[in-house]
């Protein structure tokens, strides 16, 4: 094992987390606090090598912080996002909240604002695996004629997949993190009804993870523009200032 790579030996797997900062102290003592709680971890001191690292050999989900030499955190998660839908956390600290907003828009599943609690970052950690664990495992699992599938949801110009993970707008396919299908999926389901920011934190969310609503706002953001892409006329995710969101199955 390379001296990038801190594992524990287990008989059971373990779950993977990369960790991007060039504060070899966080490095260090977030590495040894997952590592307690049964995390494998690979650490990088720059977005680089941690680039070329998680495309050639993906871990589970990564943590990267904002400010680093060669690349910044907002530039990895860019270039990372062109080839994959890996789980991304960013650590910030307060001077750097627009930078946080950006990264959100730009596709990262969540934040975490320095100085951190290491309980609150292995929340939201697992949180966000269980998520994509709860997807991948609908999209393998064989239909049994007895065994009901989720219903695939059809709104307008939009199809949404649940057990398959997949989304198409006008039979084009829209590529979206977990947290964006399942903030999408909740809108979609009730065409019209304008669903609060809590309850979409709520759908997107475990209840041991806390979000603000600029983390709502965020996604949301990013889902307008992701669908823009393919149409750029798309206005069916709808704001009603003051109380949230709705879908409209004429946008």
């Amino acid at each position: 094992m390379s001296n990038n790579e801190k594992a524990a030996s287990s008989a059971t797997p373990r779950h993977t987390i990369a960790l991007v900062d060039d504060d070899r102290n966080i490095l260090t003592s977030v590495s040894i606090g997952l590592q307690a709680e049964g995390f494998t971890t690979r650490v990088y001191a720059d977005g680089a090598s941690a680039l070329k690292a998680c495309l050639e050999n993906p871990p589970d989900l990564a943590i990267f912080d904002i400010k680093m030499p060669r690349m910044d955190g907002l530039e990895l998660l860019q270039r990372l996002r062109e080839k994959s839908a890996l789980p991304v956390i960013f650590l910030t600290s307060k001077d750097e909240e627009p930078d946080e907003a950006l990264g959100l828009a730009m596709g990262a599943d969540d934040y975490i604002t320095k100085p951190f609690s290491q309980r609150l970052l292995v929340a939201r950690i697992r949180a966000i695996l269980r998520r994509v664990e709860v997807a991948r495992a609908d999209a393998a699992e064989p239909a049994q004629d007895d065994t009901p599938t989720p219903d695939l949801v059809h709104r307008g110009r939009l199809s949404m997949d649940p057990a398959r993970h997949e989304v198409r707008w006008d039979d084009r396919p829209v590529s979206l993190t977990v947290t964006e299908f399942l903030i999408l999926e909740t809108l979609a389901q009730r065409p019209g009804v304008i669903k609060s920011r809590n309850q979409l934190m709520d759908c997107a969310y475990n209840d041991d993870t806390y979000v603000d609503d600029r983390t709502i706002d965020s996604h949301i953001k990013r889902l307008r523009r992701k669908f823009r892409q393919v149409d750029p006329t798309f206005s069916a995710i709808e704001t009603l200032y003051g109380a949230g969101y709705s879908f409209s199955e004429g946008g």
